[in-house]
């Protein structure tokens, strides 16, 4: 049974042992906005192309998923977004203007296979990707 004064103790070491609690700390970390969403709650955003990347899918299935890295404008965090449709990849490059948005995961999570992968291209430089992949419109240049 601890002292008679003990009761400074007793709460600041509560404290401490709190954090162990994965529960806890997830709901502080929320609401401090130390995990935020990189788009801001927004269901677009425009991003500048920085590279282009291949990603492992994981297990069972196996190949790589044509990925850019691309930093938004409006509050400059990095993003791994995924090109959707064969050949897609080819018309995006470096310092391309892209839109981006989630992929459609669960929670705002990845989809199925694609691990760290929350969002994808829909746009470049103001062109669907999709007209431009087909060869409808030519990307216009930045």
């Amino acid at each position: 049974m601890p002292g008679e004064f003990a009761a400074r103790k007793l709460i600041q070491s509560r404290k401490k042992r709190r954090w162990k609690d994965i529960a806890y700390v997830k709901r502080m970390e929320r609401k401090s906005g130390r995990t935020t969403d990189p788009l801001d709650g927004a269901p677009q955003a425009r991003a500048i192309v920085l590279r282009k990347v291949n990603r492992e899918q994981k297990q069972p299935s196996s190949g790589l998923i044509k990925c850019i890295r691309a930093q938004i404008l409006k509050n400059g965090k990095v993003v791994t977004a995924h090109v959707p449709k064969e050949g897609a990849i080819k018309k995006i490059d470096e310092h391309d203007e892209v839109i981006i948005e989630g992929v459609g995961g669960a929670q705002g999570g990845s989809m199925g296979t694609m691990v760290g992968v929350k969002y994808k291209v829909t746009k470049v430089n103001g062109v669907s990707l999709e007209e431009v992949r087909k060869g409808k419109v030519d990307k216009p240049q930045r």
